[in-house]
This record gives structure tokens, C-alpha cells and sequence, in this order.
């Protein structure tokens, strides 16, 4: 790419767990102009309101109001937004940054306002999107979903509560079961990208470790029309998926990535942009399971892949399969 044709990127809460993330990712490109706010500048609203205007992209990393308040300041029309929070995943107008559904890249290309996808919902869309497309799960099957990940996926506070309690106390938190009331903000882009008729029941665990995401989806054959088998949902997976970089998925009922134990770790995936789908089956139930990193695809992977798409780069560039 000749300098002429440079384009300049401007991350707007650059110092959150998210906007950490993306700087770094884009921080040995070469082809982009990375727009910086100094420290004494971060709160001059002036400074900040140019640079949401000057940038011919801007990844939004705020907490949803913040967000909100943000895509107003942003009046001129050839800015692009890459939206990381939850604020506008199923927003009028906003295209939905996961490019390896149907349709969905040729969108973000297009697209002014993208919003970047939640990290469970990355998984769970992944896995049971291509099933209801493919009529495999009908919109109507009761959809359950749990997950496992790392504490970094809730931000700041919650990095802090893990790092910064006594060690003799790790057991007792080694697992935190979340969302018990079965309310989560990645419901409603879960159910919309899904095509389901009522939202899953989700139920997420947080980790003692600090990055890496398991997303679960059980599946009961009786429950499914049709006589349909765990070799039916890997070929579908596998046909949906053909030639995506960052989707692997690894052979039916595979063991070779578990421990001795027959365990399966949260963090195979991570420092990485890639996605593993995993399918195991027995005589009446079917497990579809995705590994990522929560930080990676989940977050800050998937927001430079977005930008890539949108600013006509190599899909790839400065990520890792």
C-alpha cells in the first residue's frame, strides 16, 4: 500500500482491556496511521470529538452509553465505526462483524457502522448458525448454552477482583458461575444471528485464569426432526465452513487436543484469531463445543478483522491463525 493511500485509525478508549488489545495488534502496521491521544489530552473533549472525525476509521471501546454518546459526536459521513461494545450488535443500521456467516462479509466491506460481536455470542453463533440455516435445529428447539472463560472478559473490575485477592483464597473462586437470573447482554444478538425463536438458556463460568473461552452447545438427537447424527452436524459444519482462515474444525469425536485426563483447556487457542469447533456424540446426545481466545476472536482479533474487511486489507494481516 503507497503512502497516498494510507489510512488513519483512531481507538477511542485505548486504554480499556479491549483498546489495549486492538493497539497492540495494530502497532507494527505499517499501511494504517495510528492516531494517538496524549495523556494530558485524554479529557479535552475538543481533541477527542476531531480525532472521531479526522480517522477514516475509529474502533469505539467504551462502555455502551459511552458508546452511544460517541457515534453522535461522529458527523462526518466517511468515518467508519467498529463498535466493541454491546450498544449496537442488533441496532438498526449496524452491521454485524462476524464475517464467516453467510453474507455477513460482503456486509462489514460495505458497511459505515459495524459492530463487533460478543465474545460468547462468537462461539455460540459459530456453532448452531450454519445448524439452523441448514435446518439441523429448528428455530423452535429450546436452545441451552454454557460457557467457561477467562476473567479478563469483564474488563477492569473484574481483573482486579481475581488479581488482586490472597492467594489462600483462589479455591474458593476457581470457578464463578454467572447469570443465575439466566439475563445476559449477548442474549439478544445470540437469539437475532441464530434465527431462534426464543433466547438459549446461558449460563457462563468465570475462570481462574485470565484469557481463553470454551462455549458449549448440547444438542439431544430426540429432540431434533429427523434421524440426526453427530457425523450430520460436523459435515455441516465442515461444508459452511470450508475455506474460512480462522474456523479449524477438528475431526468427529477427536481426542488428540484433550490432556491425559481427558480434560479440554480454555486457553488452546489463545494469543491467536483462531476458532476450533469440536464434535463429540454417544448413543442419544451430540456436544458442538468452540475453543477461542475471549481477548482474540472474542474482542480485539475480531475488531481488526472487521477492520481489514472494511478498509479492503488482507483479512489476516497482523492476526494470528
Amino acid at each position: 500500500m503507497h503512502m497516498g493511500a494510507m489510512k488513519s485509525v483512531y481507538v477511542d478508549g485505548q486504554h480499556g482491556t479491549t483498546g489495549l488489545e486492538i493497539m497492540d495488534r495494530l502497532a507494527r502496521r505499517t499501511d494504517i496511521e495510528l492516531l494517538t491521544i496524549g495523556h494530558e489530552q485524554r479529557r479535552d473533549a475538543g481533541v477527542r470529538e476531531k480525532l472521531l472525525n479526522e480517522a477514516d476509521l475509529v474502533f469505539l471501546c467504551l462502555p455502551d452509553d459511552a458508546a452511544r454518546e460517541a457515534v453522535k459526536l461522529i458527523r462526518n459521513p466517511a468515518t467508519r465505526v467498529i463498535d466493541a461494545s454491546t450498544a449496537h450488535r442488533t441496532a438498526p443500521g449496524w452491521v454485524y462483524g462476524l464475517p464467516e456467516i453467510a453474507g455477513q462479509r460482503e456486509k462489514i466491506a460495505a458497511a459505515q457502522k459495524i459492530a463487533n460481536p460478543g465474545c460468547y455470542a462468537t462461539g455460540f453463533i459459530l456453532m448452531l448458525r450454519p445448524l439452523v440455516e441448514k435446518g439441523i435445529v429448528a428455530p423452535t428447539y429450546p436452545v441451552v448454552s454454557y460457557s467457561v472463560t477467562g476473567y479478563s472478559g469483564g474488563g477492569k473490575g473484574m481483573i482486579a477482583d481475581f488479581e488482586g485477592i490472597d492467594q489462600a483464597l483462589v479455591q474458593a473462586i476457581a470457578s464463578r458461575p454467572k447469570n443465575l437470573t439466566l439475563g445476559h447482554k449477548h442474549l439478544p444478538e445470540m437469539q437475532a444471528m441464530t434465527m431462534i425463536a426464543e433466547p438459549p438458556h446461558f449460563l457462563p463460568v468465570v475462570g481462574n485464569f485470565y484469557k481463553g473461552m470454551l462455549v458449549f452447545l448440547p444438542l439431544v438427537k430426540s429432540a431434533l426432526a429427523g434421524n440426526v447424527s453427530g457425523r450430520d452436524i460436523h459435515e455441516a459444519l465442515a461444508a459452511y465452513y470450508a475455506g474460512e482462515r480462522f474456523i479449524k474444525l477438528l475431526p468427529l469425536g477427536d481426542e488428540s487436543l484433550l490432556d491425559s485426563g481427558g480434560f479440554l483447556s480454555p486457553l488452546g487457542c489463545n494469543d491467536t484469531n483462531r476458532v476450533e469447533l469440536f464434535v463429540y456424540e454417544n448413543a442419544g446426545q451430540i456436544l458442538v463445543v468452540s475453543r477461542f481466545d475471549n481477548l482474540g476472536k472474542g474482542a480485539s482479533g475480531a475488531a481488526v478483522q472487521n477492520m481489514n474487511i472494511a478498509l479492503g486489507c488482507d483479512e489476516g494481516l497482523g492476526l494470528k491463525e
